[in-house]
């Protein structure tokens, strides 16, 4: 064990115990009274139930990291990670075949161990609370093409990843980021074409008065807009969301059956154009070109510490290798990733707030309030979360916040 070992179990103890204490903190605010502002939200009865939700995630997001840290750590210290390795080894000695083994063993190994929570929260808790329209045959079929998808895209890159570090030496990472990258931007441009019909149906928003008046907002601020799909999101569950993919001539706005049934015609309106805002603030290109660089910094520190054979051996590997010093660099280097996360977490707040007074000037403030407050309600959101929780993880600001700015 080096030096490198101890500060991997020093990286996950403190991150468990800083996501703890935000947690811990988050959960104090639950049984503060409703904001003035948001008393049209909930009655007391929701409320009570709002809270109560809250309070059961709470519960059960502490069992289920505690059961992940422990996971893990007894895989660092009890050699899991140099059982894999051998596992794998025992299959073929090519080095490409012997990675693509490891990362299965532990990524398939991995959630079928955290199956049962997931399962619990689907059926148990979403259940309770009158979220879940999944069934366990369903449950169990998205598991199995997630397993597809990953090992096809995820065996795809890893294989080429590995192939590029025995060709190019120490300059692989310039090759994985153009391809990672070519990746990043085929999904941003076809997500919705290829991979969300694997898992639900969409269908083209029909003929009537909501189409009519999506169209006539578009065309009023100069939005080219042809594809408006209705995607079947009541299957699993009856929360509401609506988002906007890709861009150019392959840009499209897909609305949830389950938004469609929550709110009237103008907060739809309202909603998309808080998504046109988006666009037009450039904020997906943002977003896309930050996540490239991000990937782009990620992949040059890797490629100074892949051959650090130190790197391996601190999570227990006896024999350095490519996958291992992979496995090591991901814990070393999520510090630095939570970083980076803040930062994100930070501007996507900033531009959220843009949007919103984009779709203010554009379109109506008040049917956008309605609708944001709408969805709040229909989630079971909580209406007063602590201000270091919304730093460390919120994308969006707090309801009340949003709402605030919007009636400036």
């Amino acid at each position: 064990m080096n030096i490198l070992f101890y500060i991997i179990i020093a990286i996950l103890v403190l991150q468990f115990l800083v996501e703890t204490v935000l947690d811990y903190l988050n959960a104090k605010q639950y049984g503060d009274p409703i904001p003035k502002e948001l008393e049209d939200v909930f009655d007391s009865d929701e409320y009570k139930k709002s809270q109560e939700y809250q309070k059961t995630n709470y519960r059960f997001g502490l069992w289920s990291s505690a059961f992940s840290l422990v996971l893990t750590l007894v895989f660092l210290v009890f050699g899991g990670f140099e059982w894999a390795d051998l596992m794998a080894r025992s299959f073929s000695s090519n080095e490409i075949a012997i990675t693509l083994l490891f990362f299965g063993i532990i990524t398939i190994g991995s959630d079928i161990l955290s199956t049962p929570f997931s399962y619990y929260q689907t059926f148990v808790i979403e259940e309770r609370f009158g979220f879940n329209k999944s069934t366990e045959k369903l449950f169990f079929i998205d598991k199995l093409k997630g397993w597809g998808m990953m090992a096809i895209l995820g065996g795809g890159v890893i294989t080429l990843a590995l192939w590029f570090y025995q060709w190019a030496g120490a300059y692989f990472w310039i090759y994985l980021w153009i391809l990672v990258t070519v990746i990043i931007v085929f999904m941003n441009l076809f997500y919705s074409k290829l991979i969300v019909p694997l898992f639900n149906k969409q269908t083209p928003l029909a003929e009537g008065s909501l189409k009519s008046k999506i169209e006539n907002y578009a065309s009023k601020v100069g939005f080219e807009l042809k594809n408006i799909f209705v995607i079947d999101g009541s299957k699993r569950s009856t929360k509401a969301n609506a988002y906007f993919s890709g861009f150019g001539n392959e840009k499209r706005v897909t609305l949830y059956d389950t938004l469609i049934k929550d709110l009237n015609e103008e907060e739809i309106v309202a909603v998309l154009a808080h998504e046109v805002g988006h666009y037009k603030r450039k904020h997906i290109i943002f977003n896309l070109t930050a996540s490239i660089l991000i990937l782009g910094f990620t992949l040059f520190i890797l490629s100074l510490f892949i051959n650090t054979p130190q790197v391996a051996t601190a999570i227990g590997v006896s024999q350095p290798s490519f996958h291992a010093a992979l496995i090591g660099f991901g814990i070393l280097y999520s510090p630095i990733s939570e970083l980076t996360s803040l930062v994100m977490n930070f501007l996507s707040r900033k531009f959220e707030y843009q949007a919103d007074d984009y779709a203010k000037n554009t379109f109506e403030a008040m049917p956008l309030i309605t609708s944001l407050k709408k969805l709040s309600k229909n989630s079971l959101s909580n209406l007063t979360p602590h201000p270091a929780y919304v730093f460390m993880h919120y994308s969006h600001p707090p309801l009340i916040q949003r709402i605030k700015n919007l009636l400036a």
